[in-house]
């Protein structure tokens, strides 16, 4: 990646973490990075697009540098304490993102990681791609629509507790789906 866009977008990742997007403006970002206006279009349409690119751009590291697929647990635990060190950067980022783009780089993330460990659990079993398509799209579900309730309660209540007695409570629904689709869950483990 470009040394100047980084700057930029820890620029802004700053003063996220100082106020909300609405009062942020170009100005504020050139001024703390040392850099011209002009510098600023160049790599990027708006603060919008640069928030979009903000949000990808932690999507993408946290992915890339925390999450082990056979360990949805620990990577719940790692996207939580991640989102939670940067609790007001993140709703300002909610709040101001349209909801469909916040949502698409969640559905990614959730995507992957739920995809990554049932192809990990699931190498020996009976699994069909309809299997897996179908089993990884409830579990993005179940795991996105947790995410957003958190965000739209304002991160007020322990996430990592309440997930994982989410995935205490899908585990053995987890057994019983993939029983009904004739599948036997490897060692016990349910898909999340």
């Amino acid at each position: 990646m470009n040394r100047t866009k980084d700057m930029i977008a820890d620029a802004f990742g700053d003063l996220l973490d100082e106020k909300p997007i609405s009062k942020i403006t170009v100005k504020d970002i050139v001024d703390r990075c040392g850099i011209n206006r002009n510098t600023f279009y160049y790599h990027f349409q708006d603060i919008p697009d640069l928030c979009e690119h903000i949000w990808k751009q932690r999507i993408d590291d946290l992915i890339a540098s925390h999450c082990r697929p056979d360990s949805p647990r620990e990577a719940l635990s790692v996207a939580v304490r991640f989102f939670t060190e940067h609790k007001t950067a993140m709703l300002h980022i909610y709040r101001s993102l349209p909801r469909d783009v916040f949502q698409r780089h969640l559905d990614q993330l959730a995507i992957y990681l739920v995809g990554e460990y049932i192809d990990t659990v699931s190498e020996d079993s009976a699994f069909t791609e309809a299997h897996r398509a179908f089993v990884v799209h409830y579990y993005k579900c179940v795991l996105v629509g947790i995410c957003l309730d958190w965000l739209d309660s304002n991160m007020s209540y322990d996430m990592l507790k309440f997930g994982l007695l989410v995935f205490d409570l899908r585990s053995e629904a987890g057994r019983q789906m993939l029983e009904q689709m004739g599948i036997p869950s490897p060692d016990g483990a349910a898909p999340v």
